[in-house]
C-alpha cells in the first residue's frame, strides 16, 4: 500500500470520530473535574485501615520472617496453585479486604459482570477505608462503559485508574478506530499488555492466566476458562512491585480522565455516579462476599493447601519491551528459553494455543536432536473447546509437525471434561442451571466431515461472548473467531491455562503462550518456582488436564494400506506451503480411550496396544460441523502468513 493511499484510508476512517478530540485546555478541565470530585474522607482512623484479618495476608508475614531469619538465610515463600475459579475469586476478594497500605491491580481484560463488579465495589471499600489502589488496565479490553470509567476516575482519591496504550486516546475505540491504526500503525496498536498481576501491601501477590470477567471464575453461563494463577507471599512480591511499578510510570499508561472519551463524560455531566449493578445472579454475588469473610473456609479452601518453598523468580517483560523490542540477553519472559533448554528428562507444557514461535521451534527442535531427548507432553485446546478458531486452525495445520518432528506427546482439551476443577459451592455454572445454555444439536457422530449447523450456527453462541481473542485486525471479524457450536449440555470450557514443569523440578506460572505475540507483541509474565514438592503439584494438575475423561490424545493414523507414502509426502510438502495446503488426510487425528479387560489403564501412543486400546475420534470431535469447518480448513490452507501476529 502506498503511502498516500495510507494516508487517504486513515484521514477517511478518522473523519467520522474527530469530534472525539479535545483541545489541551478541555483536557485539562476534565481532569480538573475528575480530581475535584474524588472524595477525600475515609471510613477508618486506624493505622491498619481496618484490614479484615486474613490468614492468606499472613503468609507474607511468615515469609518474610522466615527470609530474615539470619544473614545467610535464602529467601523463603508461600506458594498456591489456584485451580479452580471459585477459590481464585476467593482469594482476591479475602486479600483486597486484608491490605492495610496499598492494592496495585494490573490486567488484560477487566469486564462489568458479575466478579468484575464485586473486585470494583471491593478496590472502591479499599479505598474509602484508606487504602492507595491503583489500577492499569490495557485499553483493549478495558471496562466497556463510559459512564464506570468517569465515575472511577473521579471516585475517590486513594483510587487511581490508567489506561495502557489507548488507540487514539480513547478509552473504547470503535471498529472504524481499530481499522485505522491497523493501517496506519500496525505495531503500536498490537503491542498489548498481557500481564495479570495483584499485589497487596507488596507482601503477598497473585499472578496468572486469569483476567476479571466471569467466564475465568466459572461464573458464565455459556463457556468458561480453565485457567490457572498462583499466589505467592514473601520477599519476591517486591520485584513483582517495582515491574507493575514500571508499568505504571510509562508515557502508554494514561490516566483515564484524559482520555477523550472519558474526559467528553466529566464535561457533560461532572463526575457521573457509579451506575447500579444489576447482577445475573445476585444471591451468588452475595455468596462469594460471605465465603471471603469466612476465616475457616479460606484456611480449608486456600491456607491449608500453601506449599513452603525457597526462591521464587518473577520474568516480567518491562514496557520498553514496546519502545525497544525484546530483550536480547535473556531478561524479561525470554528467560523461559534457557529453563526449557536446560530440559533432561521431561517438559510438561500446557497452553491454549500451540502456535510456536521461531525461537520456541529452535528450542525443540534442538531437544529433539539430543541422543537422549526429554519427553514432551503438551496439554492444549481442540477446535470445540478453543475460544479461537483462527488461531486453533495453525495447530491444527502443524499437527504432523508437532507430533513427528518434534515428538510432542499432544492432549486436547474436551469441551465438557469429565474431572474439571470445577467447585459448585462457590457459584460455578453447572449443566441444568437457569440460563446455562442448552445442548446445541449435531447431526453426525464425533469424527464426521459435515452437518447441519448450517447459518443458524453463529446464532448458537450469543453475542455477548468476549473472550481473549488476539488483539489485531482478526479480532474485528466475528462471527468467525467466535467458538465453534458444539454438542453437549451446559457451559462448556475452554483450557487458557499457561504452564510448565520441567523435570519434575522447576514450576512455572503465567501468561506466556509460546507464540510469536507473546514474543514479540505483548508483554508477559510468569512466576518460576524451583521446587521438587509444588512442581509435582502444579504437574498432577496438568495431569488431571489430560486424563482420558479430559482430553483426547492425539496421535498418528494407522497406515492405510496403499499410498501410504505418497499421503505422508504430500501432507508434508502442502504444509510447508501458506498458500496452498488442501490436503485432506492428516498425519495425525484424535483419540479416545476406551477401557477394557484388556486395556484397563491408558497407554502411550508408540505403545504396541495404541490403537487396540484408542478409537479415532476424526479431526474435530464434539463439533457441530457447517460453514465454520470451512473456514478452520480455509485458514488451514491459507493462514501460514498469520502466524506472526496470532
Amino acid at each position: 500500500m502506498t503511502l498516500l493511499l495510507r494516508a487517504s484510508l486513515v484521514a477517511l476512517l478518522l473523519s467520522s470520530a474527530a469530534c472525539s478530540s479535545l483541545t489541551p485546555r478541555q483536557h485539562e478541565r476534565a481532569a480538573a473535574i475528575a480530581v475535584a470530585g474524588r472524595a477525600t474522607t475515609v471510613d477508618c482512623e486506624r493505622a491498619d485501615r481496618c484490614a479484615v484479618p486474613s490468614e492468606l495476608r499472613a503468609l507474607g508475614g511468615e515469609a518474610f520472617a522466615a527470609s530474615a531469619a539470619g544473614p545467610d538465610a535464602p529467601p523463603r515463600h508461600h506458594v498456591l496453585i489456584l485451580d479452580e475459579g471459585g477459590d481464585a475469586l476467593l482469594a482476591r476478594i479475602n486479600l483486597i479486604r486484608s491490605a492495610t497500605r496499598k492494592i496495585d491491580l494490573q490486567t488484560y481484560i477487566f469486564d462489568k459482570d458479575d466478579s468484575a463488579r464485586l473486585v470494583i465495589d471491593e478496590l472502591l471499600a479499599a479505598a474509602k477505608r484508606g487504602v492507595h489502589v491503583r489500577v492499569l488496565i490495557d485499553q483493549l479490553s478495558a471496562i466497556a462503559d463510559l459512564q464506570i470509567l468517569a465515575a472511577l476516575a473521579g471516585a475517590h482519591q486513594n483510587l487511581e485508574l490508567r489506561i495502557y496504550n489507548p488507540t487514539f486516546g480513547l478509552a473504547m475505540p470503535n471498529y472504524m478506530h481499530y481499522s485505522a491504526s491497523v493501517i496506519c500503525c500496525f505495531r503500536r496498536f498490537n503491542q498489548r499488555m498481557h500481564n495479570k498481576l495483584l499485589v497487596i501491601d507488596d507482601a503477598v501477590a497473585i499472578a496468572g492466566g486469569r483476567n476479571y470477567q466471569d467466564d475465568y471464575y466459572d461464573w458464565d453461563a455459556e463457556f468458561n476458562f480453565r485457567d490457572r494463577d498462583v499466589l505467592v507471599a514473601g520477599p519476591v512480591v517486591r520485584e513483582m512491585e517495582r515491574n507493575f511499578a514500571e508499568y505504571w510510570a510509562d508515557p502508554r499508561s494514561v490516566p483515564a480522565e484524559r482520555l477523550n472519551d472519558v474526559a467528553h463524560v466529566l464535561l457533560a455531566q461532572g463526575v457521573p455516579p457509579l451506575p447500579p449493578a444489576p447482577s445475573q445472579r445476585p444471591e451468588r454475588v452475595e455468596m462469594m462476599s460471605r465465603a471471603a469473610a469466612d476465616a475457616e473456609m479460606v484456611h480449608a479452601r486456600l491456607v491449608a493447601r500453601a506449599i513452603a518453598v525457597g526462591e521464587v523468580t518473577y520474568l516480567a517483560d518491562v514496557p520498553q519491551k514496546h519502545h525497544e523490542g525484546p530483550d536480547p540477553d535473556g531478561a524479561g519472559v525470554s528467560g523461559l528459553a534457557g529453563l526449557l533448554a536446560g530440559a533432561q528428562e521431561e517438559i510438561l507444557l500446557q497452553t491454549p494455543y500451540l502456535v510456536l514461535s521461531d525461537s520456541a521451534l529452535e528450542i525443540f527442535r534442538d531437544l529433539r536432536a539430543r541422543p537422549e531427548p526429554p519427553r514432551v507432553v503438551v496439554s492444549t485446546n481442540s477446535l470445540a473447546a478453543t475460544d479461537n478458531p483462527v488461531v486453533y486452525a495453525l495447530t491444527y495445520k502443524y499437527k504432523r509437525r508437532h507430533v513427528r518432528e518434534l515428538g510432542f506427546d499432544i492432549f486436547e482439551y474436551k469441551p465438557f471434561p469429565a474431572d474439571p476443577p470445577v467447585d459448585p459451592e462457590l457459584g460455578a455454572w453447572q449443566p441444568g442451571d437457569p440460563g446455562a445454555s442448552p445442548a446445541v444439536a449435531r447431526s453426525e457422530a464425533p469424527g464426521g466431515s459435515s452437518g447441519s449447523g448450517g447459518a443458524s450456527e453463529d446464532r448458537q453462541v450469543e453475542d455477548k461472548l468476549r473472550t481473549e481473542t488476539r488483539p489485531s485486525l482478526l479480532r474485528t471479524s466475528a462471527p468467525a473467531n467466535r467458538p465453534v457450536p458444539v454438542s453437549g449440555e451446559g457451559p462448556r470450557t475452554g483450557l487458557h491455562a499457561k504452564s510448565v514443569v520441567i523435570d519434575r523440578r522447576i514450576g512455572v506460572v503465567g501468561t506466556h503462550n509460546f507464540d510469536p505475540r507473546s514474543e514479540t507483541y505483548n508483554t508477559e509474565a510468569v512466576v518460576v518456582i524451583d521446587d521438587p514438592v509444588f512442581a509435582l503439584a502444579l504437574a498432577q494438575s496438568i495431569e488431571r488436564d489430560i486424563a482420558p475423561g479430559n482430553s483426547w490424545t492425539v496421535a498418528p493414523r494407522e497406515k492405510p494400506p496403499v499410498l501410504s507414502g505418497l499421503n505422508y509426502s504430500m501432507g508434508k510438502v502442502l504444509e510447508a506451503s501458506p498458500i496452498l495446503d488442501l490436503w485432506p488426510w492428516r498425519y495425525a487425528t484424535n483419540y479416545e480411550f476406551q477401557p477394557g479387560p484388556d486395556c484397563p489403564l491408558p497407554v502411550s501412543r508408540r505403545d504396541p496396544a495404541f490403537h487396540r486400546c484408542y478409537v479415532a475420534v476424526g479431526d474435530f470431535p464434539e463439533v457441530s460441523l457447517g460453514p465454520k469447518t470451512i473456514f478452520t480448513r480455509m485458514l488451514t490452507a491459507f493462514g501460514a502468513g498469520l502466524v506472526p501476529i496470532l
